[in-house]
């Protein structure tokens, strides 16, 4: 069996921002991890939630608020934010958002 050689994408060309709600599209994904491009359209609120897995949010475009426990944190290109497994959080799109969302063991 050929071992996996790796690939790229460039993540500003497979964001797409719907007119309301979430686009979503898997890079990658195995048994251990979970690499997802999600875009939030304005408004797009995603309620309180948990995770098994350690969670990792890197920011691409735009703008809202991400509740980690009970800290909220300015989401703006650039920022990452690290979530322990089973932590609780939610996010609020101010603003057409991208994420990069990394889910690993």
């Amino acid at each position: 069996m050929l071992k996996d050689k790796g690939f790229s994408k460039d993540l500003n060309e497979l964001m797409q921002f719907p007119s309301e709600g979430i686009f979503s599209t898997v890079l990658a994904k195995s048994d251990t991890y979970n690499y997802t491009l999600m875009c939030l359209a304005k408004g797009t609120d995603i309620d309180t939630h948990t995770s098994a897995k350690n969670g990792v949010v890197q920011v691409l475009q735009g703008k809202g608020t991400f509740k980690l426990f009970d800290r909220d944190i300015e989401m703006k290109p650039g920022m990452f934010i690290f979530m322990p497994a089973d932590a609780p959080h939610s996010l609020q799109a101010e603003e057409d958002t991208a994420i990069l969302l990394c889910l690993t063991l």
